[in-house]
């Protein structure tokens, strides 16, 4: 049971931090920097602002996506093993849903532009990232118990 609190924890934690960095953004708050700018965009679509042709479906498909993970995990008994990055995947995915349902699109204020271009993205973005990047750390280098 501890591993699902501390995937509640962390869920509500990400959601929260997320949520309270893009207020400020929604406020009005922005910086033009030499290499990144904090600036308030609006994503219609997912990374890179694919599949924004589907418009209002989105929200409706990306929350199906997120409750077939939900269950999928909880179902599979994978919480107990990837309590902490599960929650950080999730707590990112509902902060940028909420976002949809919210605003009609995802609340995105980081922008790099040193070099080259890049996509715009928020602290959401970064904790999926870092969540999938830990789950597969985990799969492939971290020992494994046998069952019997």
């Amino acid at each position: 049971m501890r591993p699902f609190y501390a995937f509640l924890f962390v869920a509500a934690g990400t959601f929260i931090i997320d949520q309270s960095i893009k207020v400020l953004f929604l406020d009005g708050y922005s910086y033009a920097g030499n290499c990144i700018d904090l600036v308030l965009h609006f994503n219609k679509g997912v990374a890179f602002s694919m599949f924004s042709f589907l418009g209002p479906y989105l929200k409706w498909l990306q929350a199906a996506l997120i409750g077939g993970i939900l269950y999928y995990v909880l179902s599979r008994g994978y919480i107990r093993r990837y309590a902490l990055p599960i929650g950080l995947l999730v707590g990112g995915a509902l902060g940028n849903l909420y976002d949809r349902f919210a605003h009609a699109g995802v609340v995105d204020y980081i922008a790099w532009h040193c070099g080259f271009h890049f996509a715009v993205f928020n602290y959401a973005d970064v904790v999926i990232d870092l969540a999938v990047a830990w789950i597969v750390v985990m799969v492939y280098f971290s020992p494994r118990k046998e069952s019997r």
